[in-house]
């Protein structure tokens, strides 16, 4: 964990990327922001991401948690208005981090984060919905600031990722 800053420290992190949707031909481009909280009194490390997709207006918002830590592991949830709340695994080493959602009932998936020597990550993803719609994430992650908006000011800026 100590050669990691993302998730396992309290910070802003910027990130943009792409995504492929097998039901679209083109890719889609969009920028992210993830509001990495302290890790609570219970071990707990709550986060809030947004995705806003170029040309959208409507932006995506994902509240997530992640406790209970091993040595090489942890517990995910995730929540959100399409999929409501789902629990994962996942795993982390020196290099990366990443986590997996299966045996949901109508969404399953993983993200992958490369630690990269400048400090930034590469993010890799795929997610499956039960009606066979799949998305497939690229992207590039990086530390913003140490310093968290509150609640109030992230709410405040939710259309700028």
């Amino acid at each position: 964990m100590k050669n990691h800053s993302f998730i396992f420290s309290p910070g802003l992190w910027l990130g943009e990327g792409k995504i492929t949707l097998n039901m679209v031909e083109e890719e889609l481009f969009f920028g992210t922001k993830w509001a990495v909280q302290n890790t609570d009194f219970k071990g707990k490390i709550c986060c809030a991401q947004e995705i806003q997709v170029q040309g959208l207006t409507d932006h995506m918002r994902n509240e997530l948690s992640f406790y209970d830590f091993q040595a090489k592991g942890f517990a995910v949830d995730m929540e959100n208005q399409n999929v409501g709340k789902i629990v994962g695994v996942g795993v982390f080493d020196e290099k990366m981090i990443g986590w997996e959602f299966r045996n949901n009932a109508n969404f399953e998936g993983y993200e992958t984060y490369q630690l990269q020597e400048d400090g930034s990550y590469i993010m890799k993803g795929e997610y499956i919905t039960s009606d066979q719609f799949r998305t497939q994430i690229e992207a590039r992650i990086w530390l913003q600031s140490h310093e968290v908006p509150s609640s109030d000011e992230s709410q405040e800026n939710e259309g700028e990722p």
